[in-house]
């Protein structure tokens, strides 16, 4: 799990660049979409893959942000291959 910290209205490019095996990625998801909205999600030609991760405006919080990859002539669910902890933290209101 790789942890990052950002502000309210924050927007982070997520880039991932292909994989050395034979996986591909699938899919991305977010546990909290009221914290970070993931939108623009594609993947290139290459198996390289994009989405834009959009955090809260004004609220504060924490969401994990999951990427699947799989392999493209096995059956069954994709598995996560990454795991980005994003905690949104508000400016100080105080001091």
């Amino acid at each position: 799990m790789q942890p990052l910290c950002v502000r309210p209205g924050a927007v982070v490019s997520l880039v991932l660049k292909p994989r050395a095996d034979d996986r591909r990625w699938t899919a991305v998801r977010s546990s909290a979409p009221v914290f970070v909205v993931v939108s623009g999600w594609q993947v290139d030609a290459d198996g390289t893959a994009r989405a834009a991760l959009r955090c809260a405006g004004t609220r504060g919080g924490t969401a994990d942000v999951t990427v699947r990859a799989k392999a493209p002539d096995v059956a069954g669910a994709a598995r996560v291959a990454l795991t980005l902890r994003v905690d949104v933290v508000p400016y100080p209101t105080q001091g």
